[in-house]
C-alpha cells in the first residue's frame, strides 16, 4: 500500500492529539514524510535540552495488513512522553535523583489520563 499524502495528514493530527493528551506541550514539533527503509512505518528523534520532535511518517509502500495511522501517532507520542526518562536512564552519569524525577514526571502525566 502506497502511503500518500492524506495519510500524513491524517498522522500529524493524531500526534498533535496525543501530545496534548498526554500533556507534551513543552515541546517544539517539526514533522517529516519521507522514506525511512527496513520497514519502518515512523519513528521520532527528540533533542531534549532544546525541547524540540521531529517525528516522521514513512513514505514508502507498507503492508496494508499492519497500517495503522492513529496506532503510529500513539506509538511516537508514547516514545515521547517515556523519551526524558529513557534519556536520563541511559545516560553515563546520572544521579537517582535525576532518574526518580523523570519517572515521577511520566507518572504525573498519566495520572491524568487514568481517572
Amino acid at each position: 500500500m502506497k502511503v500518500a499524502q492524506k495519510d500524513f495528514r491524517l498522522f500529524r493530527k493524531y500526534f498533535m492529539e496525543y501530545r496534548k493528551l498526554f500533556g507534551l506541550t513543552g515541546y517544539r514539533i517539526y514533522f517529516r514524510f519521507e522514506p525511512l527503509g527496513d520497514g519502518t512505518a515512523a519513528n521520532i528523534t527528540v533533542e531534549y535540552e532544546r525541547a524540540i520532535a521531529t517525528v516522521r511518517l514513512g513514505s514508502s509502500p507498507y503492508n496494508e495488513d499492519d497500517f495503522d495511522i492513529k496506532s503510529f501517532a500513539r506509538h511516537e507520542a508514547l516514545h515521547l512522553l517515556l523519551g526524558r526518562f529513557n534519556h536520563k536512564a541511559y545516560a553515563r552519569f546520572v544521579s537517582e535523583d535525576e532518574i526518580r524525577e523523570a519517572n515521577e514526571e511520566v507518572v504525573m502525566k498519566l495520572e491524568q489520563l487514568v481517572k
